[in-house]
């Protein structure tokens, strides 16, 4: 086992469920008074990804080194792919080894003594020399580091040494692959390139994985299910834009911070102008960056930057005109929150003055208005 790192692979000829079910409810006890006690119970497709989310001291990296067998709960359960991996009241526990996890921690923890290729073959040891060989080969080809593969882990960059953990973790074909917020300490082109690398290798491997992340632009680039966690607990899972759009209360949504997370495919660009289909309606985006016609986003707003209207005044700069129905209205402190249909769930924020004079009404007829500039586009990685 490496420095830090819990990796090993699962039999050879045992082959990856279809779907794997991730089940979790424990509880563990700290001597300063902090509990963490997730329950969670999901389905892993091949290669799909789980993002736990939540903001620092929400307990994610605890919940991942449970997972892990890193960390012994005080009571509970967890079991994945039908294998119980611990039942703390049959008093059943099983190593981080037994369990075919591979992990991947904020820092690479490579053998510093070993080359880039020996550091990926280590958790091969059961394999003989020519199959390692091959299989490091492989991922070292995958991951097009080949330039890399001799080289000792003190001559690579930061992105480099996170890619060759990657690799290591996934040499042993583990039957799960946890992620421990690995792209943290990373530059921003260097994250953006991992980011795209560790999905394929998930995809092409048909290896599911468990990704922490306080950053929600990660969440939703690698992710396809998300579990919010907040105090020590699991608040909501399921898949990605679903929970975004409809969190399941307050602490959730303010953990998120974004209320309507759209999934579209951009159709149109010209003149700095990016248009996205979402569903039936086209959102037209101000293009921040190159992005290739027929990609598949997100597409990001904020409530605070929706506007309603009762007509689309004749000269404003405003891009988006939606037409809208309001189907709730609620009171937060000095404003509302109006919720409407526009062919996909929006909300907007208005002043309790800008609903009396705009005669709002739960059913009535509205426009919505958002700025080009005011919607955000997370790739669909």
């Amino acid at each position: 086992m490496g420095p830090d790192a819990a990796v090993t692979g699962r039999p050879e000829g045992r082959p990856l469920p279809e779907h794997a079910e991730l089940r979790v409810d424990v509880e563990q006890r700290f001597a300063s008074g902090v509990v963490v006690a997730p329950v969670l119970d999901v389905e892993l497709a091949p290669g799909t990804i789980l993002v736990l989310f939540g903001p620092s001291g929400a307990g994610k990296t605890t919940m991942l080194r449970q997972v892990a067998g890193l960390e012994r709960p005080d009571r509970g359960r967890i079991q994945f792919g039908g294998d119980t991996w611990c039942d703390m009241s049959r008093g059943e526990w099983r190593s981080p080894q037994e369990r075919r996890i591979g992990m991947v921690f904020q820092q690479p923890a490579l053998f510093p003594h070993l080359s880039v290729r020996d550091n990926i073959e280590y958790g091969l040891s059961t394999l003989v020399a020519a199959e390692r060989r091959q299989r490091s080969g492989e991922l070292i080809r995958l991951l097009a580091i080949p330039e890399l593969a001799d080289r000792l882990p003190r001559a690579l960059s930061g992105g480099e040494a996170q890619r060759v953990a990657v690799a290591r973790a996934l040499a042993p074909k583990p039957g799960l692959v946890l992620l421990d917020e690995p792209f943290a300490s990373l530059d921003v082109p260097a994250r953006a390139r991992l980011r795209r690398e560790v999905r394929s290798l998930m995809q092409r491997s048909g290896t599911p994985a468990v990704l922490v992340t306080h950053d929600r632009t990660e969440a939703l680039a690698l992710g396809d299910q998300i579990a919010v966690a907040t105090g020590g607990r699991i608040r909501q899972v399921g898949p990605i834009a679903d929970v975004f759009s409809r969190p399941a209360d307050a602490d959730v949504a303010a953990s998120l911070g974004v209320e309507a997370v759209l999934p579209g495919r951009i159709v149109d660009a010209r003149e700095g102008l990016l248009s996205v289909q979402v569903g039936d309606t086209v959102i037209h985006v101000a293009e921040r960056e190159p992005t290739a016609v027929g990609s598949n986003v997100y597409a990001c707003i904020r409530a605070e930057d929706v506007t309603l209207e009762t007509q689309s005044p004749a000269h404003a700069s405003t891009r988006n005109h939606l037409a809208a129905r309001v189907i709730a209205i609620a009171a937060e402190g000095p404003i509302d929150r109006v919720s409407l249909d526009c062919g996909f769930a929006l909300d907007a924020l208005i002043t309790r003055r800008a609903r009396e004079e705009l005669r709002l009404a739960v059913g009535a007829p509205i426009t919505a208005a958002i700025k080009a500039t005011s919607v955000h586009l997370v790739p669909r990685i």
